[in-house]
């Protein structure tokens, strides 16, 4: 991103705030129809993709070079071409009136200056799937086989793309012009109000002394502060800039330091209440209330930080790490005195559960956090400050916006060539009887879009192509949704293109794909909970409270067992065949039976007592990674 000064810096900061006020005000007064509001968006959004992102790498970082501001003007045109002959674009019938010539030649330009945008602002592999899925429209009827499209001509392909709601500015987008910036905005308030900084504090204060207290406060400071950014790079760099360097200084190597962020930070997308966009795009995508998704997410996500606390508290026990000393971090006294910081929190998931829109339950936490800011003179948050709160939250709305436009382009192909039943048949066609392998299959499409793509669009790109799979072989909807929702955010710690380990080992200073691999052996669990819930919506609190609680229970004797396994501690080293009993009973404890569950269960209970109590004699595990 450029850093700009002067008269440039001034001009993009008003741009920037007038595209903020403008969404703070479709989000108290409501939006316009679905398709202006978003193009509208998209029009002033794409701009800033030319006028923050350089070319190259070689291009001006200091400056905005003409060709950008030219770039960034025509970026505009398309959208402002539709505000201005919008009765006509909504009244035309389509694939029966014929594209005009100006329709044309706007289509083309914005997919074109869209492509360069993606290029810049999310990377080379969005922009080459969304060509690839674009050029499938165009030139399938060339393929062979299964894979043969229907004929469509350019101008039919333009139409798709630019004058309908599901090409670019398709659900993706909607989320991105409505909810997605009114959290963003939140995001800012929360940070300027000293809400954000207050959960490091939290963190510090209350898990700080423990066993490997730095990780401990990485691993709360990012669940907290990673559940309302939704960006786990981001994350990284938030809280670990201070963690990372204090896990290193009591003995942790470096790689297991940056491995502790890495899984940390990413696990904050998967924790309520917002969780990124993309938990409000599969709330409209099964068009349910986006509260049913904060529900049944909530376990999974306890679950999973539950596991990486353990994994990182048994990994300090077996190597004798000690927390901070509790005269250098905050009194839990002075923090409890701050706790109405959590209000702006507490006052979102309240509208939320009350039934009220998500725009309208953040316009709730913005007040709020105006309003905690008060007492404090240091955050009290005057006209300066909420304007550079509303500022500093959309700035950082490029790149959701973008990657959600790119990303329709592939479901407008889906939902025009019917490739996605084709790619369903393909695999019902390997997977056979098996549904397990489909599930194995579609892990691995999710989590190779996830390589090197932001969460949201490797979410949108793998709910189109994997969730119709699951469907068809009678996973829950939800289950489906949250399956492939998981191994798009876990692509972020999976080497060997793992963004997540990658900024974390440049702030540790270690090798990036070690750091990825440790972080993948700390965040073991989300490999295998997404299973669980496809079989056992339990966990996901979809059943009646006697099966609710037997889901609950499976994964947390679960977690205790694989956490044993992938350490190999409990209060001495464990022998590789005692890790491996661990295993199989974890398994065991995670499979649809209940019989099978209630074994598995007790044989991880019966093997903690029994290997920790019975059996004194160190079996020679593998050395400590930490030091």
């Amino acid at each position: 991103m450029r850093k700009l000064t002067g008269l440039t810096y001034k001009i993009l900061y008003v741009y920037v705030l007038i595209i903020g006020l403008f969404h703070l005000y479709t989000s108290v007064f409501g939006s316009f129809e679905a398709y202006l509001q978003r193009n509208i968006h998209l029009a002033m959004v794409l701009p800033l993709a030319f006028f923050l992102y350089p070319m190259t790498k070689k291009s001006p970082d200091t400056r905005i070079p003409i060709y950008d501001w030219i770039l960034g003007i025509l970026a505009s045109l398309p959208g402002l071409y539709v505000v201005f002959n919008y009765d006509a674009i909504t009244l035309r019938i389509i694939q029966v009136d014929p594209v005009t010539q100006m329709e044309f030649i706007f289509g083309l330009l914005l997919f074109v200056l869209l492509m360069e945008g993606t290029r810049r602002v999310v990377g080379l592999p969005l922009t080459i799937i969304a060509c690839l899925f674009a050029a499938y429209m165009y030139l399938g009827i060339y393929l062979p086989g299964i894979m043969r499209g229907l004929p469509f001509t350019l101008h039919e392909v333009v139409e798709q793309i630019y004058l309908t709601d599901e090409g670019i500015f398709s659900m993706p987008l909607g989320v991105s012009a409505t909810l997605v910036a009114a959290f963003l905005i939140f995001g800012g308030f929360l940070e300027k109000c000293g809400t954000g900084p207050y959960f490091m504090e939290v963190a510090q204060a209350f898990t700080g002394t423990a066993p490997g207290g730095p990780a401990n406060i990485a691993v709360m400071s990012s669940c907290l502060f990673g559940s309302i950014s939704g960006s786990a790079v981001a994350n990284v760099y938030g809280t670990g800039t201070f963690t990372i360097p204090l896990m290193k200084k009591i003995g942790y190597k470096p790689h297991f330091a940056g491995a502790v962020e890495a899984v940390a930070s990413s696990g904050g997308q998967i924790m309520p209440p917002v969780m990124g966009a993309g938990a409000f795009l599969m709330a409209s995508f099964l068009g349910v209330p986006f509260v049913q998704i904060i529900i049944a997410a909530i376990v999974p996500a306890l679950i999973y930080y539950g596991a990486v606390f353990l994994m990182i508290r048994l990994e300090a026990l077996k190597c004798g790490l000690q927390g901070l000393p509790a005269d250098e971090l905050p009194k839990k006294k002075d923090v409890l005195k701050k706790a109405y910081l959590f209000l702006p929190i507490i006052g979102l998931v309240f509208t939320l559960l009350k039934g009220y829109s998500p725009m309208y339950a953040a316009v709730i936490g913005i007040v709020l956090s105006w309003l905690v800011s008060l007492p404090n003179k240091e955050n009290r948050m005057g006209p300066k400050k909420i304007i550079s709160a509303i500022h500093d939250g959309v700035e950082n709305i490029t790149l959701v916006c973008v990657a959600c436009a790119s990303a329709g382009i592939a479901l407008s192909s889906v939902s025009l060539t019917g490739i996605g039943q084709k790619l369903v048949s393909l695999v019902l066609a390997f997977a056979g009887n098996t549904p397990l392998l489909a599930l194995f299959l579609v892990m691995i499409v999710s989590l190779v879009l996830g390589m090197g793509l932001p969460t949201t669009g490797a979410y949108i790109l793998a709910s189109a192509l994997g969730v119709p799979i699951l469907a068809k072989l009678g996973y829950p909807l939800i289950s489906a949704h949250l399956f492939v929702f998981y191994f798009a955010i876990i692509s972020n710690i999976t080497p060997p293109v793992a963004l997540a380990a990658y900024a974390a080992s440049s702030i540790a200073g270690s090798e990036p794909n070690q750091t990825g691999f440790t972080a993948c052996r700390l965040g073991f669990l989300a490999f295998v909970v997404p299973f669980a819930f496809c079989y056992d919506t339990g966990i996901l609190l979809q059943l009646d409270m006697i099966g609710n609680l037997m889901g609950i229970l499976a994964c947390l004797v679960a977690c205790f067992g694989f956490a044993f396994a992938m350490i190999g501690y409990i209060n001495r080293n464990l022998a590789l065949w005692e890790r491996a009993v661990f295993v199989v009973f974890s398994i065991m404890a995670l499979t649809p039976n209940n019989t099978l569950t209630l074994a598995g269960a007790a044989g991880v209970i019966g093997a903690s007592i029994i290997f920790s109590k019975l059996f004194k004699k160190d079996k020679g595990a593998p050395k400590c990674d930490s030091i």
